[in-house]
Order: structure tokens, then sequence, then C-alpha cells
């Protein structure tokens, strides 16, 4: 069995239903997500995997900080149409000076967020202008 530790306390999460998480979802009720309860920190995991977390576990302020950096960044490829999302996210490891391979919000903390959103605001600024 798979074991993933709390980010925040180094404590072991434990693997849980979607049910538990959003209570209110029932289409998320089937999802498997690893949960530190004392810490509110919580990842989902791939679909069709053996419990395999889709980053790290967040906490309720790493969360918002990844909405808010997926809310700048998913449209250079969802919305604007002039890139790929490969593509989208080889600009953002340029601009963040990371390898493309370590570019995964998923797996940034609340300071990368952060930093995707102002490297966004700022391509956009740019684009505009």
């Amino acid at each position: 069995m798979r074991i993933v530790f709390c980010d925040y306390c180094g404590q072991p999460a434990e693997l849980v239903s979607g049910a538990e998480i959003y209570p209110r979802r029932p289409d998320l009720a089937y999802k498997q997500i690893w949960h530190c309860a004392p810490c509110d920190a919580y990842v989902g995991c791939h679909e069709h995997s053996d419990a395999v977390p889709l980053g790290r576990l967040a906490n309720a302020q790493l969360r918002a900080a990844k909405q808010a950096a997926h809310a700048a960044f998913d449209p250079l490829w969802r919305e604007e149409g002039g890139m790929r999302r490969s593509e989208a996210y080889a600009w953002l490891a340029g601009a963040l000076g990371i390898r493309k391979r370590d570019c995964h919000i998923a797996m940034f903390d609340v300071a990368d967020c952060d930093r995707v959103v102002a490297a966004c605001r700022t391509r956009r600024q740019t684009c505009v202008g």
C-alpha cells in the first residue's frame, strides 16, 4: 500500500473517497483522495491508478493559490487559442526559470503559484500593450 505524507505535519495521509471531501458533490464521490484531517490538506489521485497523487497535499491557502495560478495560466492554452497546452507549459517553465518537466502547478507551493500569476499578468500586458 502506498503511503503519502502530509507536507504540513509530516504525518501519513489517509486515502478517502470523494464523498468525504466533497459531500455535496455526488459526481465526485467515486474519486480517491489523500487527506490529512488535522491540516485539512488533500490531493486527488490519478484515475485508474493505484492511488497515485495528482500533486502535493494542499491546505486551504495552497488550494486558493493553485486556483489563482490556473485561472491566470489556463486561458493561455484554453481560450486564447495561440498555444497548445504543452507549448504553454514550455513558455511557463521558461518564464519561471525551471525545467519543463518540473513545471506542474499541482506540485507548486504558494510562492510558485504567485510567480505563475505574475508571469501570466506580465505576458498579457506585453501582448496587449
